[in-house]
């Protein structure tokens, strides 16, 4: 596996993977607008989104950012892992890469929304387990 900075001939492969891991969780696969111009939506604004890509060039993680305005925090979105390679540490090794390079670069925190509902189970294990903390319901924080 290696991490990337995304490129635009992933894309249908990036939205198959998050869509297909939405089904497995249960819940009902929509597609998130901002998959469709990662461009505008992430590196316009000062963010970013990488990938984890198999030995296959298939899209089996995927990770980004955007700045929070007149701050030095970052909000985390789409960290996703292929369903069936989960608890492998892509996801940990994604959420590393970009914790470094935010430190790298001077942030000083970065905050995730876990949503709603039952379905974020995994979500609710998994930042705790990496640092974050829990600063109102459904909001993590981790700083350092």
């Amino acid at each position: 596996m290696k991490i990337i900075t995304y490129e635009e001939k992933y894309r249908d492969d990036l939205i198959f993977m998050i869509l297909e891991a939405k089904n497995a969780l249960g819940r009902v696969p929509g597609l998130n607008e901002d998959l469709l111009d990662i461009k505008a939506t992430y590196f316009d604004i000062g963010g970013t989104f990488l990938l984890a890509i198999d030995e296959n060039d298939r899209v089996i993680g995927s990770i980004g950012y955007k700045p929070i305005k007149n701050t030095s925090e970052v909000w985390v979105h789409r960290l996703y892992v292929k369903y069936n390679l989960k608890h492998k540490g892509i996801g940990t090794e994604l959420l590393n890469t970009v914790e470094n390079y935010l430190k790298e670069k001077g942030k000083t925190a970065i905050r995730v929304h876990l949503g709603s509902g039952e379905e974020w189970f995994e979500s609710k294990a998994f930042y705790p387990k990496n640092g974050f903390v829990e600063y109102e319901p459904r909001y993590m924080i981790k700083k350092w």
